[in-house]
């Protein structure tokens, strides 16, 4: 984990020479016209207002009152807005309630244990839904998911005395509901943490106590575990075919030597269609995004909290890796861009390949993937592809600098964000399921979230969370929960398909020796590696 994430966050866009997801301090081809880049953008999107996380310092007034007149917690929509947190939503009076300590209505931090108690509902209470999602998720950094579910169980039997035989009925029917929603929204939102057979546990014990005598709550808890069940049958099949995929992975050089290269197929044969490819590639994106779970982001960052002196780091709390696989698709898709530019013998061949890359990723920054849009250019400008001038020199490149001016990284990636506020923005008024693909450039979205949780403290001097800083973190992950669950409006070709995720790709030496096959070394290095690569993966001199 620690090296995927030190890869993972020296990324920028790479130039021409780098390898994909690796930093590069060069940039090239980013000059255009004004009126050209009008022509080839579908939408205008507004200017976008990025977030610079901050520390914040509010005064604040204690005055204790009861629970069941907490300031309740905003919708996103009205919390979370382009410029960050809304912190006027209500004005009401300055307060500390139990430990919680709020402004302008507005919850900043508070004590473990009083967050804590503010997720479990009573009869009188229940939690904001904005609430339960951002310390569910933020949570974790200060204790196992287990550990939490433990807690509210307890809360629940022991307050509203569920474990009480004599406990009056109608209590029971007002609470029953309200702890249902909660463990709903936890197995919905959450339905990784259920892997755990301890959650599990604790979950079937306190749904069995709800649904004892009563008929309808007894149907509604199996409706919720029965779910849960599936979500988790779905990601053991999903992993299932990763792991497969994964292991009959061959590298292409080896096909190669045991195929003659005539007879071998390419992108083109597959997909003649660069517009069906581009939509192919969503497929496959919306897929993958649509597994990873919005802990993930948090999990990836975790550090051992400073007041817990038992716990060891987040090994035992990582119950999945979809995420890594996402970003393992990205590499893939650009070392499989780069190898069948490099594969064919002829300079025309070539110049067609990469031309039909630059017409397929155009057609992906019209859909809004974002994520195969940058895999491609990245194809495109590693160093094997990069060099072989010949080549470039018969391609059409107006196309291809209008894409990377889009994704140019100066300015923290400006073009890109303003192009991403405007899909989103498109996303929110779509007449058509086409019109809310919102795919990002993933590793600069967990970019800017590391950023997020490394610029502020976790916890406050006093010891208390930092929850102002926990709404940020959920504004960037709810937004991206509302774009992974759009379901693809694209027919399926499996034949496309398996050929993207199976086909396989030169590895990076591999690229090199098939780049100085076709245009030969320029210089004494490039000879001196050519001579080195020919004997070390062909067995020639």
């Amino acid at each position: 984990m620690a090296k995927f994430l030190a890869e993972l966050l020296g990324c920028t866009l790479p130039s021409k020479g780098a390898s994909p997801m690796f930093e590069s301090k060069s940039h090239s081809r980013v000059g255009l016209k004004s009126s050209t880049k009008q022509k080839e953008q579908q939408w205008k999107p507004p200017m976008y207002s990025s977030i610079t996380p901050v520390c914040f310092t509010s005064p604040l007034i204690e005055k204790p009152i009861g629970k069941e007149s907490m300031p309740q917690t905003p919708p996103f929509s009205a919390m979370f807005d382009s410029s960050g947190y809304n912190r006027n939503l209500y004005q009401s009076a300055e307060d500390s309630c139990g430990g919680l300590y709020y402004h302008d209505n507005n919850l900043l931090s508070g004590s473990l244990e009083a967050l804590i108690q503010h997720l479990v509902p009573n009869v009188d209470y229940y939690p904001d839904r904005t609430y339960i999602f951002t310390f569910l998720l933020s949570s974790r950094l200060f204790m196992h998911p287990y550990e939490l579910m433990a807690k509210v169980c307890h809360l629940c039997i022991e307050h509203q005395r569920l474990s009480d035989p004599n406990s009056d009925k109608n209590q029971i029917r007002k609470i029953a509901p309200k702890i249902l929603q909660l463990l709903t929204e936890w197995t919905e939102t959450f339905p990784y943490d259920f892997r755990d057979e301890r959650m599990m546990r604790n979950l079937k014990d306190l749904a069995h106590r709800i649904a004892s005598g009563e008929e309808t709550y007894r149907k509604n808890v199996q409706q919720m575990i029965q779910c849960l069940i599936r979500k988790l049958a779905a990601l053991t099949q999903y992993e299932e075919v990763l792991a497969k995929i994964s292991s009959t992975s061959t590298d292409r050089l080896t096909v190669l030597k045991t195929k003659p290269q005539s007879i071998q197929r390419d992108i083109i044969t597959v997909c003649s269609d660069p517009y069906t490819l581009a939509q192919q590639l969503t497929h496959i994106e919306l897929e993958r995004l649509n597994y990873i779970g919005p802990e993930e982001f948090v999990q990836a960052f975790v550090q051992k909290d400073p007041l817990d002196n038992d716990k060891s780091c987040y090994s035992e709390r990582k119950k999945t890796r979809n995420l890594e696989a996402y970003v393992e698709w990205f590499n893939r898709l650009s070392y499989l861009v780069a190898t069948e530019i490099c594969m064919p013998v002829k300079k025309k061949h070539r110049a067609r390949m990469i031309e039909y890359f630059i017409d397929v990723a155009r057609e992906c920054f019209n859909i809004g993937n974002f994520n195969s849009l940058m895999a491609i250019i990245s194809g495109m400008n590693m160093s094997p592809v990069s060099r072989l001038k010949k080549t470039w020199a018969k391609v059409k490149t107006a196309k291809f600098d209008i894409l990377e001016h889009q994704m140019d990284p100066s300015s923290n990636f400006y073009n890109y964000r303003t192009a991403l506020r405007g899909a989103a923005q498109r996303s929110l008024t779509a007449h058509s399921s086409r019109e809310k693909i919102v795919i990002p450039f993933f590793s600069l979205l967990i970019k800017d979230i590391y950023f997020l949780n490394e610029g502020c403290a976790n916890r406050l001097p006093n010891g208390h969370v930092n929850f102002e800083k926990f709404w940020e973190l959920a504004k960037q992950v709810s937004e991206f929960m509302t774009w992974k669950q759009v379901e693809c409006p694209f027919e399926r070709d499996r034949k496309i398909l398996q050929y993207l995720l199976t086909v396989p790709v030169f590895s990076e030496d591999a690229l090199y020796l098939a780049s100085y096959e076709s245009e030969g070394p320029e210089n004494h290095i490039e000879k001196d590696r050519w001579k080195s690569l020919r004997s070390s993966l062909l067995g020639r001199v």
